[in-house]
């Protein structure tokens, strides 16, 4: 061992000790009585706390250097606990699956990849039973019927055809029509059901196209291909923003997903920063007036009308002017409310006929928000006064009326941008919290509190989504890599006013 290297061994070494030590009364006192433990006490007890969940030991090894592969083999086969020695696996109806070679075949498959002239490789752990080539299981989360194909022991890249695995081993199938990670295979009429891996949410999000016209369809075909097979990575499909979004645990994992959609896929792709779901809604009330007359060599077209709009709050209390006849709210497909009153009074418009095309052109006009073409939030509209003509009037021209008297009453009703905020938890070393809350407050965030857990202090706070693009590469180069982040949508807020400027004249530049 190099002598610069051996006081801190030694230091892990009895840390290790220590560790197994706490988990066993009997090696505690023979710790005590002697200072240490030999290796085969150690192997001992550390196999005992490895049962009962109290010690989880991780190697850090290199394949490609070959490094520690040896060591972690040897481990694996003189001290990790067989599949017999540990307790039976819990179901999801609280039962348990005990490993028994004998019991009913279920077995849970942990890995799908794909394989070039081969299909989709199921990688899987017999929980229960004796699995054999073309037996017929049942699929717990779809309840479809699959026979298995060859199974194979896997080193590897290599693969070798065994006729059966019992209960405790890994192994791997090929070609099952409608099984994905996280299943279960089962007899038929049973209720046996595994718990799912729970896969961390993604930290890192990019937008991302192909390099070269026309390979859209062929991105896409990798990207499901890749989050078959790794499903931490996630695909966010935005109609309304016109981008893909691709999102994992960091910069490098979601390079890795690029590196494998050029040398599998054959298709070269760039990311580029995410676009951001901004919306646009009004502060105050405001009404006005709209005549839309035109006349053409044949029938013309014509429609006055009136309207009032307001935030949308609840309960809703009408205007003394205002008398409701009608109402209703729509939900838009990208998620807001409208709700719509009918407060017309002598006919002076005929509802029955043109209220539905009042309602398309105000839902038009709100996906293209006035102030910077973002989609407009929850708003509500009330058509109090208009007028019609008995030949010229028709669903057309109503539908232009509502949405140009839209586009002039939102406008002067004090329309701001509203931008979504992240509720943000930061989990990082105590020693790094200076640092990590200076950051923070750089991106805008509103601190709620601090928790201490061991020792990390975890921090929460509400961020905007527009702050925290490249966060994750941030907060690991804050933190030595050590500091973790959780975010998740909570509300819309309005921006400040120089952030909104600033948004409006990007979204100028970008239709320009």
């Amino acid at each position: 061992m190099d002598p610069a290297f051996r006081e801190e061994a030694e230091e892990l070494h009895t840390a290790l000790i220590e560790d197994i030590a706490e988990n066993d009364e009997g090696l505690m006192e023979l710790y005590f009585e002697k200072g240490t433990l030999t290796e085969d006490e150690m192997r001992k007890g550390l196999r005992a706390a490895m049962i009962r969940r109290q010690l989880f030991p991780i190697f850090v090894v290199s394949a490609t250097e070959v490094i520690g592969i040896s060591r972690l083999l040897s481990f694996l086969v003189n001290v990790a606990p067989s599949p017999a020695d540990m307790p039976p696996a819990k179901l999801v109806d609280g039962g348990t699956l005990a490993p028994d070679p004998s019991g009913p075949p279920v077995a849970f498959i942990f890995r799908t990849m794909a394989e070039q002239h081969v299909g989709d490789f199921s990688y899987f752990r017999v929980y229960s039973g004796t699995l054999e080539q073309g037996m017929d299981l049942e699929n717990a989360q779809t309840g479809t019927m699959e026979r298995l194909g060859p199974l194979y022991a896997m080193n590897g890249r290599e693969r070798e055809a065994v006729p059966r695995m019992v209960a405790g081993d890994l192994g791997a199938t090929v070609k099952l029509r409608d099984t994905h990670t996280n299943n279960t295979l089962r007899p038929k009429g049973t209720s046996y059901v595994l718990p799912p891996i729970e896969f961390p949410e993604p930290r890192y999000a990019v937008a991302v196209r192909p390099l070269r016209e026309g390979d859209e369809d062929k991105m896409m075909q990798g990207l499901h291909q890749l989050v078959e097979e790794d499903p931490s990575l996630k695909i966010i499909q935005d109609p309304l923003l016109r981008q893909i979004v691709l999102a994992g645990q960091g910069e490098m994992h979601l390079e890795i997903a690029r590196f494998r959609l050029k040398n599998r896929f054959g298709v070269e792709v760039e990311f580029v920063k995410p676009k951001v779901a901004y919306r646009e809604t009004i502060q105050t009330s405001a009404r006005t007036s709209y005549r839309h007359k035109k006349q053409t060599g044949g029938a013309g077209q014509f429609a006055d009308i009136s309207i009032h709009i307001e935030p949308l709050t609840e309960p809703f209390q009408p205007p003394s002017d205002i008398t409701v006849r009608g109402e209703v709210t729509v939900e838009t497909n990208w998620g807001a409310r409208v709700h719509f009153v009918d407060a017309i009074v002598g006919g002076v418009i005929d509802m029955k006929r043109f209220f539905g095309a009042i309602q398309k052109g105000v839902l038009e006009a709100m996906q293209n928000g006035p102030i910077a073409g973002y989609p407009v939030g929850d708003v509500r509209v009330i058509i109090y006064h208009g007028g019609m003509h008995p030949v010229d009037s028709n669903e057309a021209a109503f539908k232009t009326a509502a949405r140009m008297a839209f586009r002039e009453a939102f406008k002067k009703a004090q329309p701001v941008l509203l931008e979504p905020i992240d509720e943000v938890e930061v989990i990082v070393p105590d020693a790094f919290t200076g640092d990590v809350m200076g950051d923070l407050n750089t991106r805008r965030a509103r601190i709620q509190g601090i928790e201490t857990e061991g020792v990390f202090q975890k921090i929460k706070a509400y961020v905007p989504e527009a702050e925290l693009y490249r966060y994750a590469t941030t907060l690991r180069s804050l933190t030595q890599g050590r500091g973790i982040h959780r975010a998740r949508f909570s509300h819309y807020e309005p921006m400040p006013r120089h952030v909104q400027d600033k948004v409006v004249a990007e979204r100028a530049m970008q239709e320009a």
